[in-house]
Parts: C-alpha cells; structure tokens; sequence
C-alpha cells in the first residue's frame, strides 16, 4: 500500500468560519498522519464550483476525497463521478443523497442537534414559548435534519409552543439579521425565543434584538467561539456543538486508514451533539479560542 498519498478535501465555503475550523482540523490530522499532501478546495458556495473542484481532483489523480457538499442532491453527480473514477470518498457534517460506494460518512447526528435545542426550549419555557425558527440553507443535509429534530420535539406540544415565524436566512449572519428584523417588524408581540439552525444566523439575530430592545432567548448551533463567547457574556442563550474537530480528525483517519491498511470503516458513524450553555461552556470544543 502507498504510504505517500494525495487527499482532496472540499467543503462548501470557506466564508463560513465553521468550515475554516473543518478545513484546518482537516489539515492538521493530515499532517500528524504524515506523509501526505492535502488539496484544498473551496466550494465558494456554489455547487458548479464545488463539482469542478471534484472533477479537477479526478484529473489529478487524488488517491481519495474527503467532502462536505453544499447541496445533497445537486453534488451527487459530481461525487458519482470521483466514486466511478475508483477514489475513495468520505463524506463528513454532509450527507450526498443516492450515491452507491461511498467509503462512509462521518458527521453530527443533526436530527439530535434540532431535538437538544427543542428539549432546551421547553426547559427553559415549561409554560410554553412563542418562537421564531431561522432555517438553513435549503437543500442542505445540516438544515432539513436540524428543522425535522427541532420539530420532532416541539410539534407534541404545539398547543403551548408556537412557531410564531418559519423563514430560512441561508446560515448567513447578515441574513439572519435582516430576516429577524423582518419578522420582528411584521409581530404584533415580541418572541419568547428565537431558535437558529447555526451561530451565524442567532448572531445576525442577538443584533437586531439588542437593538431592539428584545429579551428573546437565542440559541445557535455550531458553537463557534464567538458564539461562546457571547454566551458567556449572557448576550446569547444558548448553541449546539457538534464536535468540528472530532468529526475532521475521524475522516482523515478514516480514509488513510483505508488507503494505507485496507481498513473498510463504519459506513455511518454520528457523533451526538450536545447544548452549550452558560452553565456547561467547558464542554465547548472551541472554548480555548475566545480571549
């Protein structure tokens, strides 16, 4: 088996600080393996991008792929393609819909993640909350299994907790700012909560609340450092974290541990996410990175 290797690694845009974090995590697992040379490879949130970046890896021969892909069914052809070329493929925090031969995929089980911050709104509000619910972006594996947990949970008890406003803002901060203030604008009362499907959007939100003078409970997902740190500073409720780090380390050693040893991995492996609160920060995997 070749011990030097070639691995692309692709994630949906580098504009997303979560998606640095992956990449860099990515990267360093890689080199504490040794011996190996990453491609990296930024979608730049475009799924034509992102499948010339792919179709640019099978010209150079990459000896396997390492993608979060934007869109789940839109890159599926693509990563058919890298499949059919005979290089291996892992998939990490996104899922590719109907793709056959797929090494595995490693991810958070984000159906969890949507049901941690349901239970957590219930927690908080045992009396019952009117709630505005920032999607993510359509399309993406992350933002239909964060809504369908968050419903899982909430929709049993639909007669004390309300879904007041339901609007995606694209995992985007701007946004998500724009968005809330939107809804805000169009609200005879203001929300109980305001439940995000990344820190992004609850950021863009906490914005417009504070400027608005609204105590609304706010929770993220993704737990970023900035989002720690606002949490610790009491101006954000609440996130998810889901282990970046734990995730990229997983797939890099997943891959080279097939192409050097032949080792045929778990073809599923879903770390569980956890809420993040004032109360439990130390459980962050970032909290080192906040000042």
């Amino acid at each position: 088996m070749a011990q030097d290797l070639t691995i692309a690694t692709s994630v949906p845009s580098l504009g997303f600080p979560f998606f640095v974090h992956m990449e860099n995590e990515l990267n360093a697992e890689a080199e504490k393996l040794g011996d190996i040379e990453v491609l990296n490879y930024d979608g730049q949130n475009s799924s034509p991008k992102q499948t010339g970046d792919m179709e640019a890896a099978i010209i150079r021969g990459v000896d396997g792929v390492v993608i979060s892909p934007l869109d789940s069914v839109a890159m599926a052809p693509a990563v058919r393609q890298v499949v059919e070329a005979g290089i291996p493929v892992v998939t990490i925090d996104r899922r590719v819909d109907g793709v056959e031969g797929i090494l595995s995929h490693v991810g958070a089980d984000n159906v969890k993640g949507g049901e941690a911050q349901g239970e957590l709104i219930m927690k908080l509000f045992p009396d019952g909350a009117r709630i505005i619910n920032l999607q993510g972006q359509p399309g993406a594996s992350p933002a239909i299994d964060r809504n369908k947990g968050l419903h899982n949970v909430l929709d049993k008890v639909s007669d004390k907790y309300e879904f007041v406003a339901e609007q995606t803002a694209n995992f985007a901060r701007e946004e998500g700012a724009s968005v809330t203030e939107g809804i805000l604008g169009g609200l005879d009362t203001p929300p109980d909560v305001i439940v995000a499907a990344n820190d992004d959007m609850a950021l863009g939100a906490m914005q417009v609340a504070q400027e608005r003078g609204i105590d609304a409970a706010i929770i993220g997902f993704d737990a970023l450092p900035e989002a720690l740190a606002a949490i610790r500073a009491g101006t954000l409720t609440a996130t998810i974290e889901q282990m970046p780090g734990g995730q990229s380390r997983k797939a890099m050693d997943t891959i080279v541990a097939y192409l050097r040893d032949g080792t045929e991995p778990e073809k599923l492996v879903l770390l569980t996410p956890i809420a993040i609160t004032k109360d439990n920060l130390d459980k962050a995997e970032r909290l080192g990175e906040i000042d």
